[in-house]
This record gives C-alpha cells, sequence and structure tokens, in this order.
C-alpha cells in the first residue's frame, strides 16, 4: 500500500462495527480503506458445509491450531497468538477469575465469523442505568436514539423474533423481524418449568435467515454457525457487509495490516494511521480525511494509548485518563443436568437453527427495584440441549466403570443421548474501578509496539448474580425432576465470553468520556471509535447487534459531517 494514497475514511477492523460502517459510506460513495489484522477468509470456498465429525481428521477433535475443531475454518487467531502477547497485572488466582482473555480473530470479517447469532437490542433502562440505581455511567443516548438504526441492522441482517411486550425487552416494529423456529421438544419441557418459575418465555433474537432475504437462503442446518456460513444464511460481516461495499467500486480492502497507531498532525488533527504487514513486518503509512476505528474493543484502546505525540503525551482521547479504563465482559455461568423426561423419546429432528429457539429474558425487574434480590442488575437465560448430531462427547453419558457393551451399551447410549440441557446465564456487569487494561511498561510485540496489560476483578454484585443463576437453574432442574448440579460456584474468567466492552465510552463531556453521543472522539475530531469500546455500560443482551446500530449512526454522522466540511 503506498504511503501517498489518501481515502476519505480509513476503518481499521472489518467485523460488525466495521463491516457496517464500510457497508454505509461506501454506498454513499465514500472512498473507504478498510485494514483487517488478519488473513483474508472466504466461507464460500474455506467454509465446509454438511461434514460431520467422523468426517474429519481426529472426529474434529480440538487441537492447537483447530481450537474449535478441524472444521474450523473461521479460526485464525485465538486467545495466545505467537508474536502478539499481552500480560496480566496480577498472578492467577485457582479458578483464574482475576485473569482477562483476550480472544482475537486475526481473519478478515473479525467476530462475525464465529459469533453465537443471538442478537437482542438493549432496552430503555440499559441507556441509562446510573439513573435507575445509581451505579456505573448512563450513556448519552437513549433508546429512542437507537431504535431506527436497530430497525436498519435488523432489516439489513434479517434477525427472527416475534412481539412479546416484555418490560425492557423492546419488540420490533412490524415487518423487521423474520419468523422465529418453532421450539424443540426439550425446549417446550423447559418452557413449562420457566413459566412455573414466574418467567417468560420468548422467542429467540438470532441473526439467522429462516426465509430467503436480499438474494441470501434460509438457513439450512447444515453446519455449526461459528464455522462460517457458506450459503450466507446467518450473519457475517463477510456475506453481508463486505461484499456490497465492494461492489461500490469504493472501498479497498488490506488484510494482515497491523495497525499500531492513529498518526496525528501539529493541530492535533488525524491524518490517518501507521501499520505493519503481519507476514513481512514492514510498516506502511496511509492518509484519510477521517480514521475510524472498529478493530475489536480491546484492539481499539490499545491504538489509541498507542497514539502518543507531542499533542497527546498519553494517548489520544486521555487527557482524563479514560482510555482503557472500566473495562467489562457478560457475567457468564451455565450449568447442566440430565433429565429423565427426556429418555426414551422417539426419533426427532431436533437440528433447527444454531442458536436457542426460545430464551428467557430477565424477570424479576420489579422485585430488583425493590431491592429484595442482593444485587443490582440482572441476566437472561439461554437453553442449549436436543439430539443434533452426535459427537465424540458421546461417550460421557455412560457412567465411568460401567462394564456393558454391544446391544446393552448401545441401547443405554439411545435412551440417555438428548436428555441433557445446559443453562446459559449472559448477566450485566457493573463497570469499576479494578477492571481495565493499559499498555504494558516492559513487554512489547514482534514489531515493537507495546502490548495491553490487563486489570480484572468481579464485583460483589456480579458474585451475587452468578449464585442467583445457580440457585434458579438448580430450581429449574429440580422441577423436571433432574438433579441439582452440585459442583462449586466459581466466577467465570473475564472475556471469557468474548463479550468485552468499555474502554472508550461515550458520555456528555470531555472530562467525563472519550467519546460524544456520535462516537466521536472529543479530542480528534474526525476520528471515531464505532466498536464495543463506546460501551458506557454491559448489559445483560449481546453486544453484536447494538455494535452494528451504533456503527450506522456514526457513520451517517460521517457522512454529513464530509459533506458539510465540518471535518
Amino acid at each position: 500500500m503506498s504511503d501517498i494514497q489518501a481515502f476519505d475514511v480509513i476503518i481499521v477492523g472489518s467485523g460488525a462495527a466495521g463491516g457496517m460502517a464500510a457497508n454505509e459510506l461506501c454506498a454513499a460513495g465514500a472512498r473507504v480503506l478498510m485494514l483487517e489484522a488478519g488473513r483474508d477468509y472466504d466461507p464460500g470456498t474455506e467454509t465446509p458445509m454438511f461434514n460431520t465429525p467422523q468426517d474429519a481428521p481426529l472426529r474434529a477433535a480440538s487441537t492447537s491450531d483447530k481450537p474449535q475443531g478441524f472444521y474450523d475454518a473461521t479460526v485464525d487467531g485465538g486467545s495466545q497468538i505467537a508474536g502478539e502477547p499481552y500480560s496480566q497485572a496480577d498472578p492467577p488466582n485457582p479458578d483464574k477469575s482475576n485473569q482477562f482473555s483476550w480472544w482475537r480473530p486475526r481473519m478478515l470479517g473479525g467476530r462475525t465469523n464465529h459469533w453465537g447469532r443471538v442478537a437482542l437490542r438493549f432496552g430503555p433502562y440499559d441507556f441509562k442505568p446510573k439513573t435507575r440505581d445509581g451505579l456505573g455511567f448512563d450513556w448519552p443516548i437513549e433508546y429512542a436514539d437507537l431504535a431506527p438504526w436497530y430497525d436498519k441492522a435488523e432489516r439489513l441482517i434479517g434477525v427472527t423474533g416475534l412481539p412479546h411486550g416484555i418490560e425492557n425487552a423492546p419488540d420490533s416494529p412490524p415487518g423487521v423481524q423474520l419468523p422465529p423456529p418453532p421450539p424443540r421438544g426439550f425446549e417446550i419441557v423447559l418452557s413449562r418449568a420457566f413459566e412455573h418459575l414466574g418467567m417468560k418465555v420468548a422467542t429467540i433474537r438470532a441473526a439467522v435467515l429462516t426465509r430467503p432475504l436480499n438474494g441470501r437462503a434460509a438457513c439450512l442446518y447444515s453446519t455449526q454457525c461459528t464455522r462460517g456460513c457458506a450459503s450466507r444464511s446467518n450473519f457475517q460481516s463477510t456475506t453481508v457487509l463486505i461484499p456490497p461495499a465492494r461492489a461500490t467500486g469504493n472501498l479497498t480492502v488490506v488484510c494482515n495490516a497491523m495497525v499500531s497507531r492513529v498518526d496525528v498532525d501539529a493541530t492535533g488533527r488525524a491524518t490517518g494511521v501507521t501499520y505493519n504487514d503481519r507476514v513481512t513486518g514492514s510498516e506502511f503509512s496511509v492518509t484519510g480525511r477521517v480514521v475510524v476505528l472498529a478493530a475489536g474493543t480491546c484492539s481499539s484502546v490499545r491504538i489509541l494509548l498507542n497514539s502518543r505525540s507531542a499533542v497527546f503525551p498519553n494517548g489520544i482521547g486521555n487527557g482524563h485518563g479514560l482510555v482503557g479504563k472500566y473495562l467489562m465482559d457478560s457475567v457468564e455461568f451455565s450449568r447442566s443436568s440430565r433429565i429423565p423426561m427426556l429418555e426414551k423419546l422417539p426419533v426427532l429432528n431436533d437440528d433447527g437453527i444454531f442458536t436457542p429457539h426460545i430464551y428467557v429474558p430477565w424477570w424479576l425487574l420489579p422485585e430488583q427495584a425493590a431491592g429484595q434480590l442482593g444485587f443490582p442488575r440482572g441476566y437472561h437465560i439461554e437453553p442449549r440441549g436436543g439430539r443434533r448430531m452426535p459427537t465424540t462427547g458421546i461417550g460421557s453419558l455412560i457412567d465411568d466403570g460401567s462394564a456393558i457393551y454391544g446391544d446393552a451399551l448401545r441401547a443405554e447410549v439411545r435412551r440417555r443421548y438428548g436428555t441433557t440441557v445446559t443453562l446459559i446465564g449472559e448477566g450485566e456487569m457493573i463497570p469499576n474501578e479494578d477492571s481495565f487494561c493499559e499498555l504494558d511498561p516492559t513487554v512489547k510485540d514482534k514489531w515493537g509496539v507495546p502490548v495491553l496489560r490487563f486489570h480484572w476483578k468481579w464485583g460483589d454484585p456480579e458474585v451475587r448474580q452468578v449464585t442467583h443463576m445457580h440457585d434458579t437453574f438448580n430450581k429449574v432442574f429440580s422441577l423436571l425432576g433432574g438433579a441439582p448440579d452440585t459442583s462449586p460456584v466459581a466466577m467465570p474468567q473475564g472475556g471469557g465470553a468474548v463479550h468485552e466492552v468499555g474502554g472508550a465510552r461515550m458520555g456528555t463531556s470531555p472530562q467525563n468520556s472519550v467519546l460524544d453521543a456520535y462516537n466521536q472522539c472529543w479530542d480528534v475530531r474526525n476520528l471515531f471509535v464505532v466498536d464495543g469500546a463506546a460501551f458506557a455500560s454491559s448489559p445483560d443482551k449481546n453486544p453484536t447487534l447494538t455494535i452494528l446500530a451504533l456503527a450506522a449512526r456514526s457513520s451517517a454522522r460521517i457522512l454529513e459531517l464530509l459533506r458539510s466540511g465540518g471535518i
């Protein structure tokens, strides 16, 4: 890439945020350069469909280079990448709950290639949490500000759902969402227990097509969404956002471009970015009128911190020490149990889309507001189970030490297969001063760029929330005749949900935030941060749909300012 070619907009990252920004900006005629730190990737040629584990080497077992199994064409990165370390501020405690695991995809399309496709809107309460209970931070926008951008994102990517009228779980306008898949047998059984306990069950909001949309085929139930999708039936930036942006002729994509800093002139205006080629190590600089950071929460924070100059000696946006602070992740906790009533069922087609077909939105808002729960923020529940194609893990259905074999063994496996259900809680984390990332003073990556050092601590509200999840899940199991899960309750590792957000939050002034209400950096007005780093809170809803909506809204602002000469 020549260092003299100029673009209207330089986008760092190609996932949900970067892909949406490119889609919007290119369609409007802007000349865009997209820099992706990972390799090129095409699901149409790299992701096999209808392949079952027994067809793969090692029966698709995990290996060091394929952590999700042989067919995992979508992972070229991971939590540990050679030459790209990160560090921890504290030694690990026994359960590693004070450590942060940073998962990086390193491929075109970023995490949209592997994410679970649950696509929930944040609710009105989620944008004003401090106003409600005095904890954390309010967003500088309200639900009404983002609602039309949620509509736009859902229409574009395809999201299932039905209106339910559940408090703080917004419904979409008529005609926006796709029909949801019907509940599977085990989900019907679980729904009865949920409803008996006062939980309202909702159809899943999932970014998977249940009918054709914009030339994309409906889901064929042919492989796990986390492998990617050759038929384009689920949402990936690589199949839904980047191709139409390229078709305009306005998008240039450079892969293996590891951006180290945003370049600024003597007035503090961004002039472009500098990056290293991950293959050759060569360094390049590119120029543009606007810079958009969409590299993923921690990567964007790292770039800001490393963008040191005479104008910004502590990094861009860090004049008040807020860059990297108040890092958050979802509080993800699960429990499993065998349900006897699911034994000896007739053969069922339990395929369906990869996500659950149902979920339970947070149901205890009144009790929480009255202070009856002992923790201030809630969680939603995603059930897993059914009789999909068995894997090599089917051996765990037989008790250790069992001597049965032959026909008796097959009969026992058939009796027990599909009887295990898992409940996963996705809870809200309140930002705290002990969870943040900063530049390591001594450790650098293979290009000589300082790496991130993580500090992580769950607060007491999250600990009490997990205890409530544990107790609730066991109540559900007991109602259905299952055994409670008595394993010790332990907090998850930070970053384990791969939902990290925060670190460059939006706010109302340069004193209390890094970005304004349009994701525009207070310090550098032609710099925007449109990924999860901008989040002021981390509600119990998965973040991807909100990232898409924010990126679309911010892109409209960029176009407005470009046309008016405002940047």
